[in-house]
């Protein structure tokens, strides 16, 4: 299936008793330092502290009632883990989640009080998708996953769809890449919203399986990265995102460790907007000069908030 603006905004219909319509925000401190005037998508106040409800819900609501009983399976380091406990929990699903022994604490305790079976895994050593298939095939559940599906990029596109309803006049937008249905979802309603609107992905340096992709033009497979953005630690582009992305997106931009620090303290003493690693690294390509020469007004996506608080205390002080 193709994902068209019209299975996005059948998926904003869909997942509207669920998912919050994130509010738009600005500063003015951000837009002086970055000479970029900049509109923040705050998905890190979405339900469950991330966009992934988004997505997680519109697949979950689209399975056919008669296959439900059987539970999903889902395979997270805790976003995805989260949403679909919630979405599961909101239909009377049960859930088992696939998470890394190194996911954040914050994000495991958030998933383990919404009631599913957790299921543990080292990333280093073991495939987290090898594991959800055999339980899925074991269980008869459905494997909702976390980015490399039509409905899951239809769900993660209303994002855009919200923003671009709120604010239809922007140059740019930028947005978080990890396993790209954000990305994805969100260049197919920008750019049939606003055709000449610029899209560029954000990765860390350390996790640059979609930059070396592109410059390569087929999916890349890299190591498990060792970045500090937990949630964009994906090894290789998904067979439906890639296209897409390669398709709507200008360019992947690349921010390094410290500069996801640096904008993650920036955001809170100076916005007082809570952004984990993966959430803060759009924003740390508009901070850091990384955008090209000329853009006036930039919607980026703070695309999450969960992090721990001992995180929190090695960040550097914001200049």
């Amino acid at each position: 299936m193709e994902v068209t603006l019209d299975h996005i905004r059948a998926a904003a219909r869909r997942i509207a008793p669920i998912a919050r319509r994130t509010p738009v925000r600005r500063s003015g401190s951000f837009d002086r330092r970055s000479g970029v005037t900049s509109l923040f998508k705050c998905e890190n106040l979405q339900r469950g502290g991330a966009f992934k409800i988004r997505g997680a819900a519109n697949f979950i609501y689209s399975i056919p009632e008669d296959q439900r009983p059987h539970g999903v399976v889902a395979f997270s380091s805790g976003n995805h883990a989260q949403a679909v406990a919630i979405a599961a929990k909101s239909v009377g699903v049960q859930a088992t989640l696939v998470m890394p022994t190194d996911a954040p604490a914050s994000k495991l305790a958030a998933t383990r009080a919404h009631g599913p079976r957790i299921v543990q895994y080292d990333r280093f050593t073991e495939d987290r998708e090898a594991i959800g298939r055999r339980i899925a095939a074991e269980s008869g559940a459905t494997l909702v996953p976390p980015f490399n599906h039509p409905w899951i990029i239809a769900g993660q596109g209303t994002a855009a769809l919200e923003l671009f309803e709120e604010v239809p006049d922007l140059d740019a937008l930028v947005v978080c890449l990890g396993g790209g249905g954000l990305l994805s979802g969100c260049a197919i309603a920008a750019r049939a919203l606003a055709p000449s609107v610029r899209v560029f992905g954000v990765e860390p340096e350390l996790g640059n399986d979609y930059w070396l992709s592109r410059r390569a033009g087929a999916p890349v497979t890299i190591d498990p990265p060792e970045t500090i953005a937990d949630g964009l630690r994906t090894t290789t582009p998904g067979s439906h995102t890639f296209p897409v992305i390669q398709s709507l997106v200008e360019d992947i931009l690349l921010v390094s460790e410290d500069e996801i620090r640096a904008a993650m303290a920036f955001l809170l003493s100076r916005t007082k907007m809570l952004a984990e690693p993966s959430g803060a690294v759009a924003a740390a390509a508009v901070l850091f000069g990384k955008l090209p020469p000329g853009l006036r007004r930039a919607g980026v996506l703070i695309s999450g908030g969960n992090v721990d608080l001992e995180f929190l205390a090695t960040l550097p002080a914001a200049d």
